[in-house]
């Protein structure tokens, strides 16, 4: 039976995209309907540019991880990993997966978040700490008994360092890839592809809108 692969998105990025593009279109639309002269044609050309980069880098890049191969799919590259091409992963300003070459490809789709990470250390140190999540140790009713937040977050504690969502990602891939690696069918090579269906039209618009300002 053939698994799924699992799908890893920003949910910000693509909320973010949306808005982006129905800014765009209400814009660029009322321009053309409404513009004179050479401003429909400018339009236009800066629709053609600006709307398929909000797409590369807010809509399509997403993580597939499969039983056999990790691919990429960045803002203008699509990158295809078998388990067994791949040396780790690294988290620091970005998340990258570093291929046994040594080559590191960012994970668009996987962002990193400092401010979710500041706050899971300070959610664990409070845990540790016996504290509830609001930051202030409850008096537990005067009995001596810790709060039913104190009891939650000593659990968490228990069970190890709170993570934040994009770390936890990381965890994931990094399971996989150690379950996976060494299977017969997650061998092969890395391909690398250009994604054509993005460069194109942008570089289109930019030429286009390039002629514009050029012959006004």
């Amino acid at each position: 039976m053939t698994t799924k692969d699992r799908i890893y998105r920003s949910p910000a990025a693509i909320a973010g995209g949306v808005l982006l593009l129905a800014i765009a279109a209400w814009l660029g639309i009322d321009a053309l309907v409404q513009g004179t002269g050479r401003t429909p044609w400018l339009a236009l050309a800066a629709m053609i540019l600006v709307i398929p980069l909000v797409v590369a880098f807010t809509l399509r890049p997403a993580v597939f991880a499969g039983e056999d191969r990790l691919r990429v799919r960045n803002p203008f590259r699509v990158i295809v990993l078998p388990w067994s091409q791949i040396s780790g992963f690294r988290s620091g300003y970005s998340n990258e997966v570093v291929a046994a070459t040594g080559t590191k490809y960012q994970l668009w789709a996987i962002p990193v978040s400092l401010r979710a990470r500041k706050k899971a250390a300070r959610r664990t140190a409070r845990a540790a700490a016996g504290e509830p999540a609001g930051g202030r140790r409850s008096p537990g009713l005067g009995l001596g008994f810790p709060s039913t937040g104190s009891v939650a977050d000593a659990k968490d504690a228990a069970d190890g360092p709170l993570r934040a969502e994009t770390d936890k990602v990381m965890d994931e891939l990094r399971d996989l890839w150690e379950s996976r690696e060494k299977a017969e069918s997650a061998q092969g090579e890395v391909s690398v592809r250009w994604a054509y269906e993005v460069l194109g039209p942008v570089l289109a618009g930019a030429v286009l809108l390039v002629i514009l300002i050029a012959t006004g």
